[in-house]
């Protein structure tokens, strides 16, 4: 698709699950669990939307060298990924980064003709003070850090406030609460508004119950981003976290070969929030 009738641009949102950690439990995700070595499944996606010839992308993955180091397996290398949608990533020209965690900003240099958009409020953190305490630095790469301030320099990193348009149909909005400069990403699609979640929300299970992700700059700011979430999603089925299992279930393929790989969000999903 390209645009509407009524010229509002409209997009496909590809979901690429390029990696996976089962050996994660419960205890590791969630703060006071009952159930704290009972086994979850972490998944790693990143993002890719399209309308006509018109391509966004929404963070890069994680680094093969990072996955090792922090314990996680590689499905389906991030850039290769696109490939197989047709996209090059030498052509992309926009490069939405949510957050500056390691396993969203792992292959920056695949992307050269890119402008890179993140809140300067994340910029601030990794480079601030907080850095000095090891529980808010651990899910920072420093050479990934470095990375950011050269593209900085470079005047290919735009560096924004806490809301802003980066397309027709596409905005950005700060939540905070997994680490200082979280942002969330809302996305006009055939089937209406739908929200890219990203760590904001790790897993369905903490906006069905509640409860914050045990990795966390601000708990009440990442509670009070489900109200943020679900202010801007046409409805709870318009939301997509960025390391649930459940997502590769309940979107449809998209294309051949493409299954628990690459799935299409901008489509409604097999099953509803009333029936998980």
């Amino acid at each position: 698709m390209s645009e509407a009738s009524d010229n509002r641009t409209e997009y496909e949102i590809f979901a690429i699950r390029y990696g996976t950690n089962a050996r994660r439990v419960r205890g590791q995700n969630f703060i006071l669990e009952t159930q704290p070595d009972e086994p979850q499944v972490l998944d790693f996606y990143y993002w890719v939307l399209k309308s006509g010839e018109s391509v966004i992308v929404v963070d890069t993955g994680m680094h093969p060298d990072k996955a090792e180091r922090h314990g996680h397996g590689i499905l389906l290398h991030p850039v290769e990924a696109l490939r197989h949608l047709g996209i090059a990533p030498e052509g992309v020209e926009t490069v939405i980064l949510t957050h500056a965690h390691y396993d969203h900003i792992g292959h920056l240099d695949a992307f050269p003709k890119a402008q890179f958009f993140m809140q300067a409020r994340e910029m601030a953190y990794v480079t601030g003070p907080w850095m000095e305490k090891p529980w808010f630095r651990r899910a920072y790469e420093p050479d990934e850090i470095a990375r950011l301030v050269h593209l900085l320099h470079a005047g290919r990193l735009a560096l924004h406030g806490l809301d802003r348009t980066i397309a027709d149909g596409v905005s950005v909005h700060w939540v905070g609460g997994h680490c200082d400069g979280q942002e969330i990403v809302r996305v006009r699609t055939a089937r209406g508004w739908v929200v890219l979640a990203s760590d904001a929300l790790h897993y369905y299970e903490e906006y069905e119950r509640g409860v914050p992700f045990a990795v966390a700059f601000n708990l009440s700011d990442m509670i009070a981003a489900h109200d943020r979430i679900r202010e801007l999603a046409d409805s709870d089925d318009h939301v997509i976290p960025a390391h649930d299992p459940r997502i590769a279930a309940f979107y449809p393929a998209a294309g051949p070969g493409l299954e628990d790989r690459v799935v299409r969000v901008d489509l409604a999903p097999a099953s509803s929030t009333e029936s998980r």
